[in-house]
C-alpha cells in the first residue's frame, strides 16, 4: 500500500536518542539518561493505590467521552487552588495524554490548509501533528532576547490562524509572564485565530508561578497533562480547557476519535491530585538537579545557556563546538555515556547548533551525569 503523504512527518529524535541508549544498555554500558523529559519517580502512591482498589471492584470499561466527572471536578478545582481562576468544570475535557489533546484540539478549532504560527525552538510534535492533519506549521524563530519565546512583533508579517505557545517552555524551560501571554493572546484575538496554550511543566516552576492563559480570557484552549508534575508519562492522561460553546465539537470529536482517555489511567489521576507532600518532594528534586546543572555544565563547558524558569530541561547553545548537534550527542553517548538530545529536534534551522539537557531523573544520576560531561569535554580538549 502506499504512504500517504499526511504522514511523512519527521521522526522525534529524542525516540532515536532513546533507542541507541537503550541498544548501549542492553550491551552493558551504564549510561545516564539526560535525553528524555520523564521524571524519574513513578505516579504517586496514591494513585498506585486507588487503581489497586478499583481493580478489585470497578470492571474499568469506557468513561463518558469527555471523562470522569469527579475527575473534570477535581480538574477544575485545581484552577481556583493555582489560579484563582472560576473554572465550570464542563468545560474540562479528559484526553487521552497532552497528545491526544492536540489531536482533539487541532481539529476542533482548525481547517485543513490553516497555518499555525510556533515559536521556534519548540516542541517537536507540534509541527508534526499538524502536518499529519493537513494543517502547516509557520516556524518563528524566537531570540535570545526573547528568552527564546515568541513576542507579537514576530508575527506580524505572518499568515496565521492559530498560535501556539508554552510556558515553561520545552526545550528552553522558559516562561512568559502575564503581560507576554496577554500580548500574546491579544495578537490572535485580534486576527480571529484560535490561541493554543501548551500548559504541561505548570507546577514545575522555580522563582515564580506560571501564568496560565485562563488567567488572562475564557477565549482560548488550554492544553495539559499529568505527565509532568503528576509524574505519570506511561498513563496516557491529560486535559483541555475550552470555551463553553465548543464544548459540544470536541465531544463529538472525542467519541469517535478516542471514545475516552484510559478509565484505569483516569482514576489514578484523580488520586494523583491530592498527593501534594510527594509531588512536592519532586518538586525539591527537581529545584536541586537545576542548581547542580546551572553550576556543572558551565564548568564542564557548557557556557551558553537559556536561563531555565521552569520545566526540567537547559537548552545550550554548543555552535562553538560543533555544527552537527546530531552527531556531538552520538559522541557524547559513545564516549561520556550519557544520552542528550539534539536541538534539532526542537529548531531545524538552528538546532544543529543546540542541545537539551535534561534533568528530570535523581539527583545521584545527575550528579555522576555532569561528572562524566566534565571528564569528555577535558579529554576532548
Amino acid at each position: 500500500m502506499r504512504n500517504s503523504r499526511r504522514g511523512a512527518v519527521d521522526p522525534f529524535i529524542v525516540m532515536d536518542v532513546m533507542e541507541a541508549a537503550r541498544q548501549a544498555e542492553e550491551a552493558g554500558r551504564h549510561i545516564i539518561h539526560m535525553e528524555v523529559g520523564q521524571p524519574g519517580t513513578p505516579a504517586p502512591q496514591a494513585a498506585r493505590d486507588a487503581l489497586a482498589r478499583a481493580m478489585q471492584s470497578d470492571p474499568l470499561g469506557y468513561t463518558v467521552a469527555l471523562g470522569l466527572p469527579a475527575l473534570r471536578q477535581r480538574i477544575s478545582r485545581l484552577y481556583g487552588e493555582w489560579y484563582g481562576v472560576d473554572l465550570d468544570p464542563r468545560r474540562v475535557v479528559v484526553t487521552p495524554g497532552s497528545s491526544g489533546g492536540f489531536i482533539l484540539a487541532f481539529t476542533a478549532f482548525l481547517d485543513g490548509g490553516d497555518r499555525v504560527a510556533l515559536g521556534a525552538p519548540g516542541y517537536p510534535s507540534y509541527r508534526q501533528i499538524l502536518r499529519a492533519l493537513d494543517l502547516v506549521p509557520v516556524e518563528v524563530q524566537s531570540s535570545a532576547g526573547n528568552r527564546l519565546q515568541p513576542v507579537p512583533d514576530d508575527l506580524t508579517a505572518l499568515d496565521w490562524q492559530g498560535l501556539m505557545v508554552a510556558s515553561p517552555a520545552n526545550p528552553t524551560g522558559t516562561m512568559l509572564d502575564r503581560a507576554a501571554l496577554a500580548a500574546l493572546i491579544g495578537s490572535a484575538q485580534d486576527r480571529g485565530a484560535a490561541f493554543f496554550s501548551d500548559e504541561i511543566y505548570h507546577g514545575i516552576e522555580y522563582e515564580a508561578k506560571a501564568v496560565s492563559a485562563l488567567q488572562i480570557s475564557d477565549d482560548v484552549c488550554v492544553i495539559n497533562s499529568f505527565s509532568k508534575y503528576f509524574s505519570m508519562t506511561g498513563w496516557r492522561v491529560g486535559w483541555l480547557v475550552v470555551p463553553e460553546a465548543n464544548i459540544r465539537q470536541i465531544e463529538r470529536l472525542a467519541q469517535n476519535l478516542f471514545i475516552c482517555a484510559p478509565h484505569a489511567a483516569q482514576v489514578a489521576a484523580l488520586a494523583a491530585m491530592d498527593a501534594t507532600e510527594e509531588l512536592q518532594a519532586n518538586m525539591a528534586v527537581y529545584a536541586r538537579n537545576r542548581a547542580l546543572m546551572m553550576e556543572g555544565l558551565p564548568k564542564a563547558g557548557f557556557d551558553r545557556l537559556a536561563p531555565p524558569d521552569g520545566a526540567f530541561y537547559v537548552y545550550a547553545d554548543v555552535s562553538h563546538l560543533t555544527d552537527d548537534s546530531r552527531a556531538f550527542a552520538a559522541e557524547i553517548l559513545e564516549h561520556a555515556g550519557v544520552a542528550v538530545t539534539p536541538g534539532l529536534d526542537f529548531d531545524p534551522e538552528r538546532g544543529a547548533g543546540t542541545l537539551r539537557f535534561s534533568y528530570a531523573r535523581a539527583t545521584a544520576d545527575i550528579e555522576e551525569g555532569l561528572a562524566r560531561l566534565a571528564a569528555f569535554m577535558a579529554a576532548r580538549g
